[in-house]
């Protein structure tokens, strides 16, 4: 028996493992995707090869391509975007690391408190949290964000409506900033030439300003893996939990299982109370095998591990298991400049408006093929041939809805003279957006496969009012900054910050989980990925809150399972980035 299983090893998974590892316990991670242990040879920046939801290496599917991918039932329009491999959906993500709008934690007495979702707080305060978010910000590390010409647009837009320069890394207001990314800052070479020979490290180190953030990051070529330059958490928190005795005192390196997926979550009663044991998993040898611990932790994503519970039929008392899913209801602006913007190149989100109680804006990079595919997104029918239902307004934009033909030529004739905002809006906690098990599709490798339901035009009053707040706000921000003409998408679901669906919370009559973030009913089984968080975070990108929660977590379980004491705020943390990690990856071929 091990001391820990940990289940997916994607944006929190390796977190909790690398800090228990660290502390000298047993850990074995299983991950149902590959491992890409040398993508500079197995990934292309090429969108399609990246991204494509069937063949893509970035999809949610087995690592054997010529197999198909792992599908979602998805009752109404809509795009979920997962990937399934050791770093998670982390493999595309921009490294925003913003922390959560203090209003959306217990004890919150600030003047806007009545602004967020006040009827599913987190089961603890704001202030508690800091020192979590300090320690992962010093672990990955996060670092501001490197400015160029679309950051210059953005936020000259930004100061002329008004919004004043956030200067801390709590968020007190409306306001604007450079984002706070887990990217390692442009180094040597790299970001200042386009000569692919001068773009090795060492020559080159952090950032090079490539622009392909969302086909996943494997430069500066050369770099040992934790010093990549995205700290997804391949490049960061999983080469920490494999070298663990190379730069802990106490830590025992962990053991990585790939390619298996866990198809049930073992558990017995102990003096009346449902206890995970263990787990059950099959490899893709379709051999299936059981591993048994004192703790088991649920890592899977916010869609997998509702159907993990479900299909292991874990107990569901309160039948908010799967419920009160929320996306952040995004929707996408750009506008179309006369001048330069450098919309293709660079990190993907190097600024951003916070507008507490309401959510906010990021600005965003996109290459020339996902810019076309989120002017065609849309809920609100094709620009110029009726509305198709579509339940909202342009917000003020010109155009809104599909852009196709003269106006899709005309909007992408420049793709860099284009710049897009993504809105990120404060949404509900709603119990009918949730995961059911089972959908209409028939089992894949996991069993039976998750249903994702969101009643997108019958959100809340206050989710409606957030996302019109935020997107006028941006479109008035794009006038601001210049743009010749401002377009509206009115995005249906797009599911990259999917979160909440087996919530800890206040009330064992709304929630799943503790304000430990072990399961109300099943002892000994924790959750440590964006399911776990209780609410939408009042807009901020969820990854950092996530790996803060995770790292309050591990000490939870440390304490309470394995007699062991807390050490965050009391011992100084190792970087993902430090000598030690460094040698243990080049040595080990890590």
């Amino acid at each position: 028996m091990t001391d820990v299983i940990v289940i997916g090893s994607g944006g929190g998974g390796p977190v909790v493992a690398k800090e228990l590892a660290a502390r000298g316990l047993d850990v074995l991670v299983i991950e149902a995707g590959p491992r890409y242990a040398d993508p500079e040879k197995e990934w292309t920046h090429f969108e399609d090869d990246a991204n494509n939801p069937i063949t893509g290496f970035l999809r949610q599917g087995p690592g054997d391509r010529s197999k198909g991918p792992w599908l979602r039932d998805l009752p109404q329009n809509s795009w979920v975007w997962q990937v399934a491999a050791v770093g998670g959906t982390t493999l595309h993500f921009f490294g925003n690391s913003p922390r959560a709008a203090p209003g959306a934690f217990l004890g919150y007495d600030g003047a806007d408190r009545d602004m967020y979702d006040t009827a599913h707080l987190f089961p603890f305060g704001y202030e508690e949290l800091r020192r979590y978010y300090e320690w992962v910000e010093a672990t990955l590390p996060v670092q501001t964000a490197p400015m160029g010409a679309k950051e210059e647009i953005f936020l000259r837009g930004a100061a002329a409506i008004g919004l004043p320069h956030q200067t801390t890394l709590d968020t007190t207001g409306p306001s604007h900033r450079a984002q706070q990314n887990a990217i390692l800052q442009p180094g040597g070479t790299a970001g200042r030439t386009d000569d692919d020979a001068r773009l090795h490290y060492p020559e080159a180190q952090g950032c090079t300003m490539c622009g392909h953030c969302y086909q996943g990051c494997y430069l500066p070529l050369g770099a040992p893996r934790n010093l990549k330059a995205r700290r997804s958490t391949d490049n960061s928190y999983v080469p920490m939990m494999l070298t663990a005795d190379a730069w802990s005192p106490t830590g025992k390196p962990v053991t990585l299982v790939t390619d298996a997926m866990v198809t049930q979550i073992l558990s017995h009663d102990v003096w009346g109370q449902r206890t995970a044991h263990g787990v059950r998993f099959r490899t893709t040898d379709g051999v299936f095998h059981e591993a048994q611990a004192k703790v088991v932790v649920l890592a899977a994503g916010a869609l997998e591990s509702p159907r993990l519970w479900f299909n292991s039929g874990l107990p569901n008392p309160n039948d908010w298991v799967g419920r009160g899913l929320t996306d952040h209801h995004l929707d996408g602006v750009a506008g179309v400049f006369d001048e330069y913007t450098g919309q293709t190149g660079g990190a993907g989100s190097n600024a951003r408006v916070d507008l507490p109680g309401y959510g906010g804006i990021e600005q965003v990079a996109l290459p020339p093929a996902l810019q076309a595919y989120s002017a065609n997104y849309s809920d609100s029918g094709i620009h110029g041939y009726g509305r198709a239902g579509g339940v909202v307004g342009s917000a003020g934009a010109d155009t809104m809805g599909r852009l196709v033909g003269h106006d899709l030529l005309n909007t992408l004739s420049d793709a860099d003279r284009t710049l897009w905002a993504l809105v990120i809006t404060d949404d509900d906690v709603e119990p009918g957006n949730r995961v059911t098990v089972p959908g209409f599709l028939p089992p894949d490798d996991g069993g039976w496969v998750p249903r994702l339901t969101i009643n997108h035009r019958a959100r809340s009053a206050r989710t409606r009012r957030n996302r019109e707040h935020c997107t006028r706000t941006a479109v008035e921000l794009m006038r601001a900054a210049g743009a010749k003409s401002v377009h509206r998408s009115d995005w249906p679901p797009l599911i990259l910050h999917v979160q909440s669906s087996m919530r800890m919370g206040i009330s064992h009559q709304d929630s799943v989980l503790d304000s430990d973030a072990e399961a109300r009913w099943v002892k000994s089984l924790y959750i440590t990925d964006n399911s776990a968080l209780a609410n939408s975070l009042g807009g901020p990108n969820p990854t950092l809150t996530t790996q803060a929660i995770a790292t309050r977590t591990a000490e939870k379980i440390f304490a309470k399972h394995f007699g062991g004491d807390s050490w965050v705020g009391k011992e100084n943390p190792v970087s993902s980035i430090d000598d030690r990690v460094t040698q243990a990856v080049v040595q080990r071929g890590i």
